[in-house]
């Protein structure tokens, strides 16, 4: 399977790929603000000195603020990505069901590890059956919600049972109203957060596991000492801590996703779900749609498992988005 479909972001296979194609390149496949959080100044010691323990604390403490979580419920992790790679090891389902469509590595990693996956579009209907349920919420590529009322009645009758409702809140920053993280700490129930897709700056390498102290603690021992690094700690407290920015953004951001949704209606494209960072878009051949705007240096996402869907994340600026249009309605 070529990268493009494991994962968005392979803007240098793209270039290499597509040699013809105009510069600069569009980077529309990843679902990232791209309009990141203002770094500033790190100071020097964030990069020289070992993370302290005050740092880790007080972007911890932010990050509960944020949220809306228990503080000794966080763990902070060097994104959510190696946490859904750790699960496997730190919880024992054996029996997993996982939603889908949805987010790849969720099932890629249970597979790795020898568990039974179901992928179902009802994962809550395997309440009563699976050791673990796991679910993104909202859902990536789709957009699906799952209410909280839903899913704390679904999380207390796995935990029951001894078992696990596992809900990747990556693109709950966009509707702080879906997240659980209010329950954080809760036996039974496991929250991932993610910091780059909100805030745009994917490559800190920033997150965190909302959990019960066992499964925090067996998370921990896999980490290390210092899981995360000085500056992502110094970035992570301001950004969690600017409520006008994030206020901002999630206006900015459905702006621009209702300016997307304009263009893609202008070229008689079915939206199929999403959320204010992506649109997914149900096409006839979406090889061919991805293809034709590759040709015009404009990368979005496809999957491997179908042959209908393209995912589409936000053009940056009024040029971005004049080329696009330009590429659907040539």
């Amino acid at each position: 399977m070529t990268q493009d479909l494991v994962h968005g972001g392979a803007l240098d296979r793209m270039r290499a790929s597509f040699p013809e194609a105009p510069e600069p390149w569009i980077d529309l496949s990843t679902g990232i603000n791209p309009w990141a959080y203002p770094v500033g100044e790190i100071p020097a010691t964030a990069y020289r000195h070992l993370p302290t323990q005050a740092a880790y604390d007080q972007c911890r403490d932010n990050m509960a603020a944020y949220f809306g979580a228990p503080g000794d419920a966080i763990l902070p992790a060097p994104g959510s990505e190696l946490l859904i790679r750790l699960l496997p090891s730190v919880i024992p389902a054996r029996r997993v069901a996982i939603l889908t469509p949805t987010y790849g590595d969720h099932a890629e990693a249970w597979r790795s590890a020898g568990a039974d996956v179901t992928a179902t579009s009802t994962p809550l209907e395997w309440a009563d059956k699976a050791d673990a349920v796991v679910i993104c919420n909202p859902n990536n590529p789709d957009g699906r919600r799952f209410s909280p009322d839903q899913l704390m009645t679904v999380a207390e009758r796995l935990a029951a049972r001894g078992a696990w409702l596992v809900v990747d809140e990556a693109y709950a920053d966009l509707e702080p109203a879906l997240s659980l993280a209010s329950h954080g700490g809760m036996k039974g129930l496991i929250i991932l957060r993610s910091f780059g897709k909100f805030f745009g700056l994917a490559g800190l390498r920033l997150g965190a596991l909302i959990a019960p102290e066992v499964v925090r603690a067996r998370t921990q021992a896999r980490l290390g000492v210092w899981p995360v690094s000085g500056p992502a700690l110094h970035v992570g407290v301001g950004a969690y801590g600017d409520r006008d920015w994030q206020e901002r953004t999630r206006r900015h951001l459905a702006d621009a996703r209702q300016r997307l949704d304009a263009i893609l209606a202008r070229a008689r494209l079915e939206i199929a779900g999403g959320t204010d960072l992506f649109r997914l878009v149900d096409t006839e051949d979406a090889t061919a749609l991805w293809e034709t705007l590759a040709h015009q240096g404009i990368y979005v996402r496809r999957f491997g498992w179908s042959q209908r869907l393209v995912r589409i994340g936000l053009p940056a600026d009024e040029t971005a988005e004049t080329r696009l249009a330009g590429a659907l309605i040539p």
